[in-house]
């Protein structure tokens, strides 16, 4: 007897179910985001504006960085949250089978919703065979509602949490990568791209100023992994 297709909306709320441990997260270190961008002197509605049209939480980290209220340093934010999010073109291109059937418009929509947790999230269930549009839509959209809304809570109730790292919200960020690196382990040769990717960012922070190192270390990782991947096949075969 065969299961019934899964329908689009049922895949849509298995993906907020479970997505929700991460969301967790995510409302974690945005309630720190929230709090800082406070201390700059972001305004509740400029916290509202970035978080929901920007969307990248490093990103938008590194731009609050350079967030000086009466000279703001539009041309060095704009270039280093570029550098930043071009991760984001190699993510959204390894999703493409799953929105080869959608009009533009409606690929653009959901690529929007692509985070670095979605987007692990969903290349997951895509190994499974089980990857669908409605479930990249149903991890997206609770990522972004976590992520608007923690800013949003950080930003209000800024006043009354002077220190996030009193209260350990600073490790909210790292703890949520650590998780989802661990999810996708599928062997000790994923260990190969994840050193030889540490090892080049590392290297490169030390010689090269600004946020080239997140660039250089995803390349060589992914370029090093692409390798392993194929003496795996060969292997195998």
């Amino acid at each position: 007897m065969h299961r019934p297709a899964p329908t689009a909306a049922s895949q849509f709320w298995l993906g907020v179910t479970m997505f929700l441990p991460v969301a967790v997260s995510i409302a974690s270190y945005g309630v720190v985001w929230g709090v800082l961008a406070g201390q700059k002197g972001l305004s509740v509605l400029e916290v509202l504006l970035m978080s929901g049209l920007v969307f990248a939480g490093s990103s938008q980290f590194v731009a609050l960085d350079s967030w000086t209220p009466g000279a703001l340093p539009v041309i060095s934010i704009v270039v280093a949250t570029a550098i930043v999010n071009l991760r984001m073109l190699l993510m959204s291109a390894t999703l493409r089978p799953l929105v080869a059937g959608l009009s533009w418009p409606k690929a653009l929509a959901t690529m929007f919703f692509v985070s670095d947790e979605q987007w692990a999230m969903a290349m997951a269930q895509m190994r499974k065979g089980e990857g669908s549009v409605a479930f990249m839509l149903g991890t997206g959209v609770l990522s972004w509602v976590a992520w608007v809304g923690a800013t949003l809570l950080g930003r209000v109730l800024g006043a009354f949490i002077d220190d996030p790292v009193k209260y350990g919200l600073d490790f909210a960020f790292t703890a949520t990568f650590l998780a989802l690196l661990l999810g996708m382990w599928k062997g000790r040769t994923d260990l190969v791209p994840w050193l030889v990717g540490a090892l080049a960012a590392l290297l490169t922070a030390s010689m090269v100023e600004g946020k080239w190192y997140i660039i250089v270390g995803g390349i060589v990782g992914s370029l090093a992994g692409a390798l392993a991947d194929q003496w795996r096949a060969r292997r195998d075969a």
